[in-house]
């Protein structure tokens, strides 16, 4: 009677314990396991933001930029803001380009008939992406050797190329009637490629021009045009900061991007109380999600993501130097357009391995931009370009993938032009233009063209070189033969006697052990 009454007495002192422990703990903070890490200003975002690790190793992305606006296949992606300009063209920053109709306005009104009676809402039905196979896109994808994929989910026309929960104006309901992003992020991951994807959304609030002989102002598509009024300099309605914010998580919320890049319009003041938001919620998601995503923009006139708290996007354009932040340069295959035009004028697949080189020894990363055609289909010669740069890849792989930038970027006498949209002015690079990557006990020596004498002198590497002092060459390899190169460090350079037969097409790599 006593084992059972001192049994008793002890299970219930070990409840009550246990029953205040609980109530206490839930007393002292109930929220807690609900708490969000970031808070929607930087003092918090910067506080424990750290650039995933992860991104930096992929080096090589996809871009596609893809829509109703490859139906006129005309001018370029803003197709649906010059047709509307019958009497000036402006930027989005509202410089004054040109007086009177320009091209694109005059080339829809004999081809396709008065802006007023069919607009660029008329060429939706006729998106049809009869062609489109998100797992041939893929494959191919694979093939030129990328890590990530960003498809364009809004562009500034306001078309979604998603299933949207907060547009009628969207790809499962017109058009293909096909959730085309979330068909790209299926056989994406199936296939083991990081997805991310893209909002240009927030310049759709002054993307078109209002006239009253335009469809622009009927009010019947005013989801689709925007809500704003004719004043070019109309601020950003509070209302359209809401539609912006909504489709911005729905995207968020429904495909769990692993990355998620802005345009350029979300840098402007009228956006200053969005972004630290974006930020805290994308990143409460990421850990919500059990993974770290990233969040990229261009800060394109000022710093609108103060550093360290985003990834750093450059626009076709690169940097002079080494950034110890990663960042990203994003590009296009074509010179004139990042949608399909039927004029599009492609790049080189030397010059994209080059810029990659480039890029990846500054310590950045390529974001090279597709344009398919209306029907789904990529054109022949964006595939062949693709496919003899993942030919590239395969053989110098190792000098790009999981690398790390050196003491120096490089060597030689081109320079590269720094800033947004400036590769324009980029000369060709030479055999006396290297870049350096490492990786391990192994420095990576990339010539940009094939030396005519067949030997590279690497300055960088001489014995009396500053960046030597703790360095002990072991062995010289170029990547891609089976060839004994034969080296020799002198007070001039490294001087390595190429192989006989090139390896690839282009930009060469030697390999050395240290």
């Amino acid at each position: 009677m006593k084992i059972t009454n001192l049994y008793l007495l002890t299970l219930l002192t070990l409840s009550i314990l246990f029953t205040s422990c609980r109530q206490k703990q839930t007393d002292k903070n109930p929220t807690d396991l609900q708490k969000p890490v970031y808070e929607a200003n930087w003092e918090s975002i910067k506080k424990h933001y750290k650039d995933p690790e992860w991104f930096n190793k992929t080096k090589f992305g996809i871009f596609i930029h893809w829509g109703a606006y490859s139906v006129p296949a005309f001018g370029s992606e803003w197709y649906p803001r010059k047709m509307y300009m019958d009497t000036a063209t402006f930027t989005a920053q509202l410089k004054h380009q040109q007086t009177g109709p320009n091209e694109v306005y005059t080339h829809h009104k004999k081809n396709w008939g008065d802006q007023k009676t069919f607009g660029y809402k008329d060429f939706i039905p006729m998106f049809k992406a009869e062609k489109f196979d998100a797992n041939e896109w893929i494959d191919l994808f694979k093939k030129a050797g990328a890590k990530y994929v960003i498809p364009v989910a809004d562009h500034h026309d306001g078309f979604a190329m998603y299933k949207s929960n907060t547009t009628r104006w969207n790809a499962y309901d017109m058009g293909p009637k096909r959730d085309v992003l979330g068909e790209l992020f299926k056989a994406g991951r199936e296939k083991g490629m990081i997805m991310g994807t893209s909002s240009h959304f927030a310049f759709n609030w002054s993307f078109y021009n209002k006239k009253d002989h335009f469809d622009t102002t009927d009010p019947e598509y005013a989801d689709l045009y925007s809500s704003k009024g004719k004043d070019l300099r109309e601020p950003v309605s509070d209302k359209f900061k809401e539609r912006w914010w909504a489709r911005t998580k729905d995207v968020i919320d429904n495909y769990q991007p692993d990355i998620l890049w802005f345009d350029f319009y979300l840098d402007i003041p009228d956006f200053a109380d969005m972004r630290p938001q974006l930020a805290a919620y994308y990143y409460n998601k990421g850990i919500e999600w059990g993974k770290e995503v990233v969040l990229q923009d261009k800060n394109f006139s000022h710093e609108a993501f103060p550093e360290g708290t985003v990834v750093y996007d450059l626009e076709r354009g690169k940097l002079p130097g080494i950034r110890k932040l990663p960042w990203q340069t994003d590009t296009s295959i074509g010179k004139n357009s990042w949608s399909y035009v039927t004029n599009w004028k492609s790049k080189t697949a030397n010059q994209l391995v080059d810029d990659l080189v480039d890029i990846v020894s500054k310590n950045g990363c390529l974001l090279l931009n597709v344009g398919p055609k209306s029907d789904g289909t990529i054109p022949e010669d964006q595939k062949e370009i693709l496919l003899q740069m993942g030919d590239w890849l395969a053989i110098n792989g190792e000098a790009i993938y999981d690398t790390k930038y050196w003491k120096t970027f490089g060597e030689g006498p081109t320079e590269v032009k720094k800033g947004h949209h400036s590769e324009g002015g980029n000369e060709n690079l030479s055999s006396k233009d290297i870049r350096f990557t490492h990786k391990g006990n192994k420095l990576y020596a990339i010539a940009l063209d094939w030396p005519k004498d067949g030997k590279v002198v690497i300055t960088s590497l001489a014995k009396n070189s500053k960046y030597v002092n703790d360095l002990n060459i072991k062995n010289v390899s170029v990547l891609g033969t089976k060839e004994n190169i034969k080296w020799e460090q002198t007070n001039e350079g490294l001087n390595v006697t190429m192989p006989t037969k090139k390896p690839c097409e282009f930009a060469f790599t030697i390999a050395i052990d240290m």
